[in-house]
């Protein structure tokens, strides 16, 4: 089950050499050793952490956390060869019981050979709870060394048993730059046939969006491209033509999906328009549902703006329409505009807070009866009982309000969970309940006074 790169290099035979040469250009260019490696300095910058463990002679269980393509399986391997272990790699997503158990049986093998074992297992968070919790006796009794390479939030996806036992590193996506240094070492290992123009390099570079080996793939693309048409040179214009639209990277039901649709909801609610466009684009543009993006528009116009402004939401519930009347890329034009609106509106959250806050009361409290002049009189013998006795009809009352009535269950206090705020309309509906509240306050003083001067009599 180990592969090549448990073969140490003096071991390997011309056949596996012209392998290698045939090999994929992201394997030809995987690098062997920390120095090699373009990004992760902070874990590999002298004195960061894997670069002291690779100085220790040691190796660790670890679980390696980041998006795609930035050196998760190029470090385990590494580890290995740099460690002097055998290495044994599983995917979750093709292996299971009887791949795991054939890796245990190999690691007992080696072991009586008095050789180390590293086990690496890609997409660890494929596995379930069962699955993972199986790798525990073995990294406990030393067996082999774990290592596992996840794009999910290992707090979620790793099992708390499995994750106590390994130290967790976070990988980044390359930036710029090191796409560019990434770039320019393919091009002298095994592109020099080709010229490649800044137009070129700088659009390669924009479609992997810091994926290493999303750029070497592309940039084996290209070459078969180039060497099809029999040209030398490349520019952009060539690239647009021969790849097909790639998206950016975006998994939709993975960390980036929800950690974008944040930004969006806080750009929206920090009133930035700028940085509200920018993540809808972004994700957009990286394959999210449009339709997800309108229902989650639609949320925020009630949750974050609300009665500050009722417009948001006939806006944000206009565009949903809109994208489902004209789709896409129409439709999202109406989608961009809502973001826009919502972001510039003045905002409240103060009719989600009072919503929450009596909800919570309500699943606390017990079912107290509605009061008897709210009740429903339908009948005869519901009149005679006094249900709607003594109930005022508000048009009736002066300013249409009947001040000093209550509407709350008998002897419930007035809670006070709507709080208006003084931004757009909200400010208007703050003074009006404060008009309204000092009428019930001169109503219930008339009925005390009302009721001490009965009682003197």
């Amino acid at each position: 089950m180990s592969d090549l790169f448990s073969q140490n290099a003096v071991d390997r035979t011309p056949q596996d050499a012209a392998a290698a040469a045939n090999a994929p250009l992201a394997e030809q260019l995987r690098p062997q050793t920390p120095d090699e490696v373009i990004g992760q300095q902070h874990l590999l910058g002298p004195g960061k952490p894997l670069r002291l463990a690779f100085a220790s002679g040691q190796p660790h269980s670890m679980i390696l956390w980041g998006p795609p393509g930035v050196g998760k399986t190029t470090l385990a391997r590494m580890m290995a060869t740099q460690f002097q272990c055998e290495f044994i790699a599983l995917s979750a997503v093709f292996s299971g019981i009887k791949e795991v158990r054939e890796a245990v049986v190999q690691a007992e093998m080696w072991r009586a050979q008095g050789k180390r074992t590293i086990l690496f297992v890609d997409e660890i968070h494929r596995f379930n709870k069962a699955q993972q919790d199986g790798f525990l006796p073995f990294v406990e009794s030393g067996l082999f060394t774990f290592i596992g390479a996840t794009t999910e939030n290992p707090s979620f996806e790793v099992n708390s048993a499995l994750l106590s036992r390994a130290s967790v590193y976070v990988l980044k996506s390359l930036d710029e730059a090191e796409m560019g240094s990434l770039f320019d070492r393919a091009r002298e290992r095994s592109l020099a046939d080709l010229e490649f123009d800044a137009t070129a390099r700088e659009r390669l570079v924009g479609l992997a969006d810091g994926d290493a080996r999303r750029l070497l793939n592309l940039l084996e693309q290209v070459r078969t491209a180039a060497r099809t048409a029999q040209r030398q040179t490349v520019d952009g214009e060539f690239i647009e033509e021969t790849l097909a639209q790639s998206l950016r990277r975006f998994d939709k039901g993975g960390d980036a999906f929800y950690d974008q649709i944040s930004a969006l909801h806080k750009s929206v609610r920090g009133s930035s328009p700028d940085g509200a466009l920018y993540w809808l684009t972004r994700m957009l543009d990286g394959g999210a549902d449009p339709r997800y993006l309108a229902r989650r528009i639609i949320r925020m116009a009630w949750e974050d703006i609300g009665l500050a402004d009722p417009r948001a939401m006939q806006i944000a519930n206009d565009a949903a329409a809109t994208y489902e009347r004209l789709g896409s890329p129409e439709g999202e034009l109406a989608l961009g505009q809502a973001v826009i609106y919502l972001a510039v509106a003045a905002k409240s959250n103060a009719g989600y807070m009072a919503y929450n806050q009596a909800r919570a009361f309500v699943s606390k409290a017990g079912s107290a009866p509605v009061p008897v002049h709210l009740r429903n009189a339908p009948t005869k013998l519901m009149k005679e009982l006094g249900y709607g006795h003594a109930y005022r009809y508000a048009h009736d009352e002066p300013e249409a309000y009947a001040a000093g009535e209550s509407y709350l269950p008998d002897g419930m206090p007035e809670p006070g969970w709507y709080q208006p705020t003084p931004r757009g309309l909200e400010g208007k509906i703050g003074e009006k309940l404060g008009h309204l509240r000092a009428l019930d306050q001169q109503a219930r003083r008339r009925t005390r006074q009302n009721g001490n001067e009965g009682g003197e009599q």
